[in-house]
């Protein structure tokens, strides 16, 4: 896997230092690093990347906003949100415009790039406590509108495996609990992102709650 980052971060040292990391890695092919959101806009319309590294607190354009800018102009990449900044809202509304993750600064330089990694073959990555974090706010904070439909155009084992997702249950869990086998849990999920028209497992925790599917405190 050859694997091309853009990094956004408006703290040159630290976009120097992570730079660094990521190019000792043979995975990775390409690191360029721009100042801030509009700069990322301008260099992905001139040239490709698969992982964007993203600062979420920025002067101008934040990274909420430049994730929602960078998908509409590069709707194949996979948006990384770094930040010092744990928080619910941020969290949340970060998913929503369509990141693939989100990892605090403080997370070590293997993990970092292991993560870039796994979000450029189409997984999605979150530290532990931002994990708990948006499953909590979505519980808490986003109000269901429940749709009978919501779940018609999956199978009756599909629909088990998506009320496990939207808990954060892993494919260890499920097929765990569903007494099936890691690939048969893997080719679920595959299938429910597809009908769903969802990019990762991430974003099926955010559809289940704003749709109904799991309700607060269940």
């Amino acid at each position: 896997m050859s694997i091309r980052v853009l990094i956004v971060d408006d703290q040159e040292l630290f976009r120097d230092a992570i730079a660094v990391l990521l190019r000792r890695d043979e995975r990775i092919e390409e690191v360029v690093s721009v100042a801030s959101g509009a700069a990322a806009i301008e260099h992905l319309r001139a040239h490709a990347a698969d992982v964007v590294l993203m600062d979420i607190r920025m002067p101008g354009m934040d990274g909420i906003a430049a994730t929602r800018e960078v998908l509409r102009v590069r709707p194949g990449v996979r948006v990384l949100i770094l930040t010092t900044f744990d928080l619910d809202e941020y969290v949340y509304a970060a998913i929503r415009e369509g990141a693939s993750g989100f990892l605090t600064k403080d997370t070590s330089a293997v993990a970092l790039t292991d993560a870039a990694v796994a979000v450029a073959a189409g997984d999605a990555v979150m530290s532990q406590g931002a994990t708990r974090s948006v499953l909590g706010f979505v519980r808490d904070a986003v109000p269901p509108a429940p749709s009978a439909d919501a779940l018609a155009v999956l199978s009756e084992r599909e629909q088990e495996v998506t009320r496990m997702l939207a808990t954060g249950a892993s494919n260890e869990q499920i097929a765990r609990s569903l007494f099936l086998s890691a690939n048969t849990v893997k080719t679920h999920v595959k299938a429910v992102l597809a009908k769903l028209g969802l990019p990762d497992r991430v974003h099926v925790v955010i559809w289940a709650y704003e749709n109904g599917v799991l309700r607060p405190g269940r």
